[in-house]
């Protein structure tokens, strides 16, 4: 059986004051800076709608994570024993798609300032979705 292949487009790139992985914290609410998330012009009409004060997850790639790593000590504690990496948040593993939940600081023509996001400058973001706040079908 033939494994299929995919591939994932940029929307745009994070540009933050964090350009080394060992100064970025481990979680953006552990002291993640505020950062812009720079879209492509051919993704800009997708922030239509959003406002400051929105909460959104945004979808990274960690594009200098290891993709070969299976099992890790999390939080990088050797005294923990070793865990998968899909009982964890690594970085490293297969697909190093990041999770980040951020609010909207304020809304450009082709950008989007948020906080807080541990991401590094120059991490792609593959998409942006808004936080759901209720049972609401127009919400989604």
């Amino acid at each position: 059986m033939r494994t299929p292949s995919y591939t994932i487009e940029p929307i745009g790139f994070i540009r933050s004051e964090l350009t080394r992985l060992e100064d970025a914290p481990r979680q953006g609410d552990e002291g993640a800076p505020e950062a812009w998330l720079e879209l492509m012009p051919q993704a800009a009409q997708g922030l239509t709608g959003i406002i400051a004060g929105d909460e959104l997850i945004v979808l990274t790639w960690l594009h200098l994570a290891r993709r070969d790593v299976l099992q890790v000590h999390p939080r990088g504690d050797l005294a923990r024993p070793l865990t998968g990496v899909f009982a964890t948040r690594s970085p490293d593993r297969p697909n190093p798609i990041g999770l980040h939940r951020v609010s909207v600081l304020e809304v450009g023509e082709q950008k989007l300032r948020v906080a807080p996001l541990e991401a590094i400058d120059g991490t792609p973001i593959v998409d942006i979705k808004p936080v759901l706040r209720g049972s609401d079908p127009s919400d989604r």
